[in-house]
């Protein structure tokens, strides 16, 4: 998975003046993007509280598509 220079999975921005959040229509204060993993590159603008859930939604499926496969080794 790609990180950002804050070994975050995310991208944060400003959100332009005026706009509002996409989850709840509130005011946007930030514009998040997602870097690598299955959202890579699915964005949008968010007030704070739906931004974290944002964040928390693609850092949780990051760590799901990291997570390392149980292997079964033959004893010899």
């Amino acid at each position: 998975m790609s990180m950002n220079e804050f070994l975050r999975p995310i991208s944060v921005d400003s959100a332009p003046r005026g706009s509002r959040c996409e989850w709840c229509g509130n005011p946007a204060e930030q514009q998040l993007t997602a870097i690598g993993g299955s959202y890579h590159n699915e964005s949008g603008l968010f007030c704070r509280p739906c931004g974290e859930k944002f964040s928390l939604a693609v850092v949780a499926n990051s760590v799901r598509m990291t997570a390392p496969t149980e292997t079964n080794f033959s004893s010899y």
